[in-house]
């Protein structure tokens, strides 16, 4: 009876459905993509401190600009620098200890607690920042998502808060991290060329 009660139990769990972010069952093989997926993003997870310097252009309706991006992560610190060569104005964004100051804005820095909303009230863009920290890097943010795969098995795509992530370039690397990223959702959209992955 023992023999057979295993059996029964490892045929259930051979057949047992893999279902994705959403709930859906996903193929075989596709599963063990997410596997590795998800091992990956545990490994970024803990490499909590990092830096990225690269190319940036956001587009918000009508309203838009590009430049260059230095974003410095210390856990859940970080700071983020934005600087225009053209009109050569610079701006910083910086979280510490739960604290958010935008600097570089004509009338003087202006702080709060929520990042985002500070980001919209100065310059009209809507931007997920702790969900673009997460894309940025190839893996999804906390929360309910869609992902697939390339041939190579890394992210072609990432679908998470009505927001879609195309993964075009990728840095080799372990882990492999993106070097060309686009985000749209509605009218808005991000694109980032990344130059350099680092330490802060």
């Amino acid at each position: 009876m023992i023999l057979i009660a295993f059996a029964l139990l490892l045929a259930a769990c051979r057949h047992a459905p893999v279902r994705d972010g959403l709930g859906a069952e996903v193929p075989v093989g596709e599963a063990a993509l997410l596997a590795a997926q998800s091992a990956r993003e545990a490994d970024l997870a803990e490499a909590d401190h990092w830096r990225m310097q690269g190319r940036l252009a956001v587009q918000a309706g009508s309203d838009g600009g590009s430049g260059r991006i230095d974003w410095q992560q210390r856990g859940g610190d970080y700071r983020i620098t934005l600087s225009a060569p053209v009109t050569r104005r610079s701006w910083v964004l910086e979280s510490t200890g739960g604290r958010v100051t935008l600097s570089g804005l004509d009338g003087g820095p202006r702080s709060g607690s929520d990042a985002e909303a500070l980001l919209a009230e100065a310059t009209g863009w809507r931007l997920p920042l702790q969900a673009l920290a997460d894309w940025a890097r190839g893996a999804r943010s906390a929360g309910p998502a869609r992902i697939a795969f390339a041939a190579d098995g890394l992210p072609a795509r990432i679908e998470q808060f009505g927001w879609t992530v195309e993964y075009r370039e990728w840095l080799p690397g372990a882990p492999a991290r993106p070097r060309r990223v686009f985000a749209s959702e509605g009218g808005a959209s991000v694109r980032l060329v990344v130059e350099a992955w680092g330490q802060p």
